[in-house]
């Protein structure tokens, strides 16, 4: 399959969100198609799911099947057709979201993970994974002066630094994809962190 298929994680607070239009930016100069997208969401049945998945409390397998019933539609209807036709897939979250808040934070055996992650999307994996990593302090900081939190950012600290450490796990077992950014730094270092992995690519 043609097209890159980039990804961006990292726990609520992180400030991924931030940098999207810097990276899309850039990656319009090269003349290409770029798609960007979000999980949970992506469809309108995503955006629908979207809004049980983060305010409405439930049993973790239960989440763990509508983000993936989310991401089947999403990979069919927007992923899969753009890479298709050579575009570049920018997408705030993905599947090691899933690993992270269900798996990590959450509890649910990696294993039953893994199956949902092979039915739904089968070998594909992005291209590049950026996770913009902060201390759970900073992250919970972040948090306290923005918006009011759904149920993921009203979480506290032990939520979160399993959280992060699920998803650090992820970047040292897949080092070929993930690039880890210090987002813990002034907005213009982070900035610049991203420009380069992006101009790299």
């Amino acid at each position: 399959m043609a097209g890159l298929f980039i990804t961006l994680e990292g726990m609520d607070g992180a400030g991924k969100s931030t940098h999207i239009p810097t990276i899309l930016q850039i990656l319009a100069q090269g003349g290409r198609e770029v798609v960007s997208t979000r999980e949970p969401g992506g469809t309108p049945l995503g955006e629908e799911l979207r809004a049980l998945l983060l305010h409405r409390e439930m049993h973790v397998e239960t989440e763990s099947l509508l983000m993936f019933a989310a991401r089947a539609e999403h990979l069919q209807q927007v992923i899969l057709p753009a890479l298709q036709r050579d575009a570049i897939v920018v997408s705030d979250r993905f599947t090691d979201a899933s690993y992270a808040y269900q798996c990590g934070a959450r509890g649910l055996p990696l294993a039953k993970m893994q199956q949902l992650e092979q039915w739904v999307q089968g070998e594909l994996q992005p291209d590049i994974t950026l996770l913009f990593d902060v201390p759970v302090e900073v992250s919970l900081e972040r948090l306290a002066g923005a918006r009011t939190p759904d149920k993921f950012e009203a979480q506290g600290a032990e939520f979160f630094a399993r959280l992060r450490a699920q998803y650090l796990a992820r970047a040292a077992q897949f080092p070929e994809r993930f690039r880890v950014i210090d987002a813990h730094r002034t907005l213009d270092e982070v900035k610049k962190s991203v420009e380069e992995v992006i101009l790299s690519l």
